[in-house]
């Protein structure tokens, strides 16, 4: 391949523990990040650009700077919801390309399965503000509006139950392949923590008609890091580089005349192909934020898998597995098997370059090539779409 390769990932880590009671958010941080640059052979004087979401008990660019004792060049706090994580590896790319930066990392951690926190649950409080007071007091929650935009896409384009009940399907047959998965599902009490079926999905309780039990994300603890170095550290990095080939970055929202079957990675995924020089038909990996089987579905249409309105299609013969010829999806398990402690798109990027190195539990023979997508905000509202392209070395 002849991409431009001006940033890479050299290091990873995920947090093992779904259910980590008396770990605070910072230490699951700090600790993954030690180990993702132990992963890179790199050290914490080498870190000269820190990228943070502000998760964390006092944390943010700054505070997470004293807590880990560096002083970096750069600082980027982007805070765009869940797909945060992708807009730091775009800045990461941007900054080394400059030259602002050789070692830059971002990190993520959080307990929310351990505090209780009822994820995406809120709403029906009163307006207080000017992006609040025209909905909130009508009790809409974040679920209630993911279920509204798979309700219109199975109004508009015919998409059924069944098609959708694929995408859970096969992440749980990764989920499965994936030992931290699996004890995810055991230590949160998962009913059946096995594969599942269609039909066991179209069984499961609704939760916000037509959106069932599980079709939606689980809540866990969990975090982790990833290192983004220039090409020359590259060079002498312990494991094979995964080279950032392009990205993207948009926002959209609620507009008179909107289309809510619509995200955002319908403007931030050509950006990111175009800047990496390839097409989606030559994807192996498509890492795609799966807060629920919605938000898949409308995210593969937007990254030009397949047309606006043929996602029931694409993903109804269950191909996404990984051992199924085609596209392969979410190969950890996803937010919906594996884990999703409030911000998923850092762990996006993680099994990404797991894939790319050969190092997932569900494996893609010969993978090259990967998408990471994420989804922040609140798909059919106010949202962003972060798409990075990954290629290994």
């Amino acid at each position: 391949m002849s991409q431009t390769r001006n940033a890479a990932i050299a290091g990873i880590h995920e947090y093992p523990l779904r259910v980590a009671p008396g770990v605070s958010a910072m230490q699951i941080k700090a600790a993954s990040l030690k180990a993702a640059l132990d992963d890179a052979g790199l050290k914490w004087s080498d870190v000269d650009g820190l990228y943070d979401a502000g998760d964390g008990e006092g944390g943010g660019g700054l505070g997470l700077a004293a807590y880990l004792g560096l002083k970096p060049r750069v600082i980027d706090t982007t805070q765009v919801g869940g797909s945060s994580y992708e807009f730091h590896a775009a800045h990461a790319l941007r900054d080394i390309a400059a030259g602002r930066v050789k070692v830059a990392v971002t990190t993520y951690g959080s307990t929310a399965a351990s505090q209780r926190f009822a994820i995406g649950t809120g709403g029906g409080r009163g307006g207080a503000s000017w992006s609040t007071n025209m909905e909130a007091p009508y009790g809409s929650t974040l679920i209630s509006n993911y279920a509204m935009v798979k309700q219109r896409h199975m109004h508009q384009y015919g998409t059924t139950n069944e098609q959708l009940a694929e995408i859970s399907v096969a992440t749980r047959k990764h989920a499965m392949r994936n030992p931290e998965a699996v004890k995810a599902m055991t230590d949160l009490q998962f009913v059946k923590v096995d594969n599942i079926s269609v039909a066991d999905v179209l069984e499961s309780r609704m939760v916000a008609s037509p959106l069932r039990l599980l079709e939606c994300c689980m809540v866990s603890d969990g975090g982790g890091a990833c290192v983004f170095v220039a090409p020359e550290i590259a060079r002498d990095i312990k494991k094979k580089p995964v080279w950032i080939l392009g990205s993207g970055e948009a926002t959209k929202y609620r507009e008179n005349g909107g289309d809510i079957t619509v995200s955002a990675a319908a403007q931030s995924a050509p950006a990111a192909f175009g800047q990496a020089g390839v097409r989606p038909d030559e994807i192996d990996i498509a890492m795609v934020y799966d807060s629920f089987t919605i938000t898949v579905a409308v995210c593969l249409e937007d990254l030009g898998f397949c047309k606006k309105g043929e996602a029931g299609q694409f993903v109804g013969d269950g191909h996404l597995a990984f051992d199924r010829p085609g596209l392969t999806l979410n190969t950890d398990g996803g937010g919906l098997s594996s884990n999703h402690p409030g911000m998923r798109g850092l762990f996006l990027l993680l099994e990404a370059t797991r894939q790319m190195r050969g190092e997932s539990t569900s494996q893609v023979a010969g993978a090259k090539l990967a998408v990471a997508h994420g989804n922040g905000g609140l798909l059919g509202g106010t949202h962003t779409g972060g798409t990075v392209i990954l290629a290994a070395d």
